[in-house]
């Protein structure tokens, strides 16, 4: 493999544990999965990026069903006239 920012030979494919979760409120019920991917990193200058197996992301990225949110209490607020004294 090349290394697209440095354009060296010397890429080298390792592989890792990362852990995903979900984000936003609807999901953090939601466990974090742990794929495993393959990590591919220059050995001249760094550049790293990893692949996570197309079996992963279709199993753990589906439409989820929208729950209806509860909608807050709305309570009208009365105004009240506030007692002023008048000075004599």
């Amino acid at each position: 493999m090349i290394c697209p920012k440095c354009n060296s030979d010397s890429c080298v494919t390792m592989p890792a544990e990362i852990r995903l979760y979900r984000n936003g409120p609807r999901t953090l019920s939601h466990p974090p999965v742990s794929p495993s991917p393959d990590i591919h990193i220059c050995t001249d200058c760094g550049w790293s990026e990893f692949t996570i197996p197309t079996t992963w992301i279709t199993d753990w990225i589906k439409p989820q069903p929208r729950r209806a949110e509860p909608q807050p209490l709305v309570t009208k607020q009365v105004l009240r006239p506030i007692p002023v004294a008048v000075a004599s």
